[in-house]
């Protein structure tokens, strides 16, 4: 029986939830995830829990921050000059998305003032501790699978690692 390896592509369907029950994200009505075991795809936790899986095999696993999205850091908030947006109006709780020199930073406006506004760029799930089921679908020496980001997964959390 194919157990999963390093290098090895695994198409997985999962539900990702928080302690309280409360799902985040999941696969369900959609193709598999697919990810390269070890190639640094998806959150260390998820990847480490589905090596050594074999095909149709499910279980559940529960990541601490720390094997997940990280801690929350105070150091990943910043102030911006409201200049920067043009005109445009801001809402606490939105979502922005910065330009950065490894790609797309989106973040979270936590407070907006006359001239100044406040945005998170921690992960949403950054602090939390995660609880994955996960069904390995298939086991494969090549992608199955492309995205619009040219790398090989389907979840919308795909951008946080491939954008």
């Amino acid at each position: 029986m194919t157990k999963v390896k390093t290098g090895d592509y695994v198409q997985v369907h999962y539900t990702g939830a928080l302690e309280n029950g409360d799902v985040f994200d999941s696969s369900e009505g959609r193709a598999p995830l697919e990810f390269q075991a070890g190639g640094g795809m998806v959150i260390p936790g998820f990847n480490d829990a589905v090596m050594g899986m074999a095909i149709d095999e499910e279980k559940q696993v529960v990541l601490p921050p720390d094997e997940a999205y990280g801690e929350r850091r105070d150091d990943m908030q910043r102030e911006f000059s409201t200049e920067i947006l043009g005109g445009n109006k801001v809402e606490v709780g939105q979502m922005l998305q910065f330009s950065s020199p490894r790609g797309p930073m989106p973040a979270q406006v936590l407070e907006v003032g006359e001239d100044k506004f406040k945005v998170d760029f921690n992960h949403p799930l950054a602090g939390k501790t995660l609880v994955f089921t996960i069904k390995v679908a298939g086991i494969t020496d090549h992608p199955t699978q492309q995205s619009s980001c040219g790398c090989s997964c389907s979840s919308s959390s795909c951008g946080d690692t491939c954008g």
